[in-house]
């Protein structure tokens, strides 16, 4: 990989891991209601990649299912989860799409897990679970069982995303957004009364939030990211990819005041040490995992 390139993804990385703090800010800081948040990051998107959504996409109602699950399912639950759950915690337990996307593939694509594979799953599930656990107690944190969710939803829409022929990634942008903003904004005004006043109160530094979520991450940080995958096998590109949680956890430290003890740093390390066996493999998942990188952002 050329030094130029490199430095794009280290910047690509940067992105995606700069977003999940600001989302944090926004949701939990700010008290911007969730559901919202991600109905008005969507309604952006679908406005800028309008142009990209047809001819749609066949089988139409499998487009139709992807969108949902990544965008209104998986993006819902995870600023559903930033509402108590740290982004570095997130950062880690997030992870958990590598083993789903994997075994989705075994039941969807027929894809087979080696034993290699099979402890790199084992170690991710692990690291995960040591993050989410509370020691204090035998409770659960549900923020962290919402990113669980949420992995799960992208992990789907991921492998039937693999069945779909032929989708270019601002089309994919094109119909993620569209038909996640109407599920999101009925989802708002039932469930999240008052919701604009909240993103009112938070003024100009909420509508920079949004323009940075949906313009910078979802297009701009996308697009970039698609050339490279285009241009590097997968096998090269997902390792580095890991920089992300990495990033999401310095960054967590010192912007949110994340705690980061010796147990968030031992589930870390097995989650990541889980994906990086899974991703170094080649096989039919390691596409997946790429396209799932960046739909987790």
């Amino acid at each position: 990989m050329s030094l130029r390139d490199f430095g794009l993804l280290v910047l690509i990385c940067l992105i995606w891991a700069s977003n999940n703090i600001v989302s944090k800010i926004v949701v939990a800081h700010w008290g911007v209601p969730p559901l919202f948040y991600a109905a008005v990051r969507f309604a952006l998107v679908a406005a800028v990649t309008l142009p990209w959504l047809l001819p749609a996409p066949r089988p139409t109602w499998r487009m139709l299912v992807v969108g949902v699950l990544m965008g209104a399912g998986g993006f819902a639950l995870l600023f559903m989860g930033f509402k108590t759950a740290s982004p570095s915690a997130a950062a880690v337990v997030v992870q958990a799409g590598v083993p789903f996307t994997t075994l989705l593939s075994v039941l969807m694509l027929g894809e087979k897990i080696h034993w290699r594979r099979g402890i790199g799953i084992a170690l991710t599930l692990a690291g995960a679970l040591i993050v989410i656990w509370n020691p204090h107690g035998f409770s659960l944190s549900m923020g962290l069982w919402l990113v669980v969710a949420s992995a799960l939803a992208g992990s789907l829409g991921a492998v039937m995303m693999k069945q779909i022929q032929r989708v270019k990634p601002l089309q994919l942008q094109a119909w993620v957004g569209f038909t996640s903003v109407w599920l999101l904004a009925a989802a708002s005004l039932a469930l999240e009364p008052g919701a604009g006043d909240k993103a009112f109160e938070a003024g100009w530094p909420f509508v920079a939030a949004v323009a940075y979520s949906a313009l910078v991450v979802s297009v701009i940080a996308h697009t970039g990211y698609y050339g490279l995958i285009q241009r590097y096998e997968a096998n090269l590109i997902a390792p580095l990819t890991l920089m992300t949680p990495l990033m999401t956890i310095g960054l967590g430290v010192a912007i949110t005041h994340d705690h980061f003890d010796l147990r968030m740093g031992l589930g870390a390390a097995l989650a990541l040490a889980g994906v990086l066996i899974v991703a170094l493999r080649r096989n039919q998942v390691t596409p997946l995992l790429m396209f799932l990188k960046d739909r987790s952002q």
